[in-house]
C-alpha cells in the first residue's frame, strides 16, 4: 500500500474531515483513504464521454423521430 502525504490543507478542510471521520467512528487516515478510493473508482468526465460515444445507438429513436414527436406535440 502506498503512503500519501498531503501538504497545505486549509485548517477548515482538515477540521471538517476530522469531524466526518469521528462521526463515522474512523480515524482521519481511514476516512480519507476511503474517500479517495471512492473518488478513484468513479469514471472521469472524459471516460463517461467515451463510453457514451461507444454505446450502441441502434434501437433508440432517431433525431428525425424526436423532431417529429416534438412537432406533433406543438400542434
Amino acid at each position: 500500500m502506498t503512503t500519501l502525504y498531503i501538504r497545505d490543507v486549509p485548517e477548515q478542510v482538515a477540521e471538517a474531515l476530522k469531524g466526518r471521520a469521528a462521526a463515522e467512528g474512523k480515524s482521519l487516515s481511514a476516512y480519507v483513504a476511503a474517500e479517495l478510493a471512492r473518488i478513484a473508482s468513479r469514471p472521469t468526465n472524459a471516460e463517461l464521454v467515451a463510453r457514451l460515444r461507444d454505446r450502441d445507438r441502434s434501437g433508440g429513436p432517431t433525431v428525425s423521430d424526436i423532431l417529429a414527436a416534438v412537432e406533433s406535440e406543438r400542434r
